[in-house]
């Protein structure tokens, strides 16, 4: 693929991203707090803030690149704050705003309803896979 043709696909998904927002930002919020590794995030930094690799270790199996992407849509939406302290070695910490506070007790009530609900949940699989089965 040439440069010009990579310039213009990188333009063409900033465009369609940028469209979707403004058609729907709401959707997109939605989307961004709700996603795998969005709402994992959320609840970890409920208890306190995280350095990234600690971040990454207690979410566990999430890559380098997809947390990395997932705390800078958190953050462009106001949900995390992103701390850099001018050190050597650099450290990053990575915290809950107010915003992404309220965000996280949300996520965290619907948390924990799965778990008290999981049993309701498996069973109800179990009845649906035994009747397709027998069609």
């Amino acid at each position: 693929m040439s440069v010009s043709t990579e310039n213009f696909l990188s333009a063409a998904t900033a465009a369609t991203a940028a469209q979707g927002e403004a058609m729907c930002p709401h959707r997109l919020v939605l989307e961004h707090v709700t996603s795998r590794w969005g709402v994992l995030v959320l609840l970890q930094l409920l208890d306190r803030p995280y350095r990234f690799s600690e971040l990454r270790r207690a979410i566990g199996r999430v890559s380098e690149k997809m947390l990395t992407q997932t705390l800078q849509t958190l953050e462009r939406d106001g949900l995390v704050h992103r701390d850099a302290k001018p050190v050597i070695p650099p450290r990053v910490d990575y915290s809950l705003t107010d915003l992404g506070r309220e965000a996280a007790e949300r996520v965290r009530g619907l948390a924990e309803w799965t778990a008290r609900r999981m049993d309701a949940v498996q069973e109800a699989r179990e009845r649906y896979d035994t009747a397709k089965q027998q069609l």
